[in-house]
C-alpha cells in the first residue's frame, strides 16, 4: 500500500492493518521528512487518544492529514504508533 499526497509518496509497506476502513501504516514506512508534528488530539472511546502530523510537500501544507496513537487502549495494541491518512491523501495498492 501507499499514501500519496501532492505527488509524492509518503508512506509505502505491504503491512498496513485495516481498521474502520483505514489502513494503519507501520512507523517505519513513513517519510518522516514530510511529517510535521500537530498540537492537534481526539479521543476514540476504544482505540484511545490519537495525535496528528501536518503533512509538507513541496512548500504546500495539509493540516492534520495524519494520525496515530502514541499510547493505545488494550483492543487497539495492534496499531499503537501506526499512522493512518485522510484529508485528500490516496491511500492505493
Amino acid at each position: 500500500m501507499k499514501a500519496i499526497w501532492n505527488d509524492t509518496i509518503l508512506a509505502e509497506s505491504d503491512d498496513t492493518i485495516v481498521i474502520e476502513n483505514n489502513h494503519y501504516f507501520p512507523p517505519g514506512s513513513i517519510r518522516k521528512e514530510f511529517f510535521r508534528e500537530s498540537d492537534t488530539h481526539t479521543y476514540c472511546p476504544w482505540k484511545g487518544e490519537a495525535s496528528y502530523y501536518h503533512l509538507e510537500v513541496n512548500g504546500k501544507v495539509n493540516k492534520d492529514a495524519a494520525w496515530y496513537y502514541p499510547e493505545t487502549k488494550k483492543p487497539a495494541e495492534g496499531i499503537r504508533s501506526y499512522v493512518a491518512f485522510w484529508k485528500g491523501v490516496e491511500v492505493l495498492e
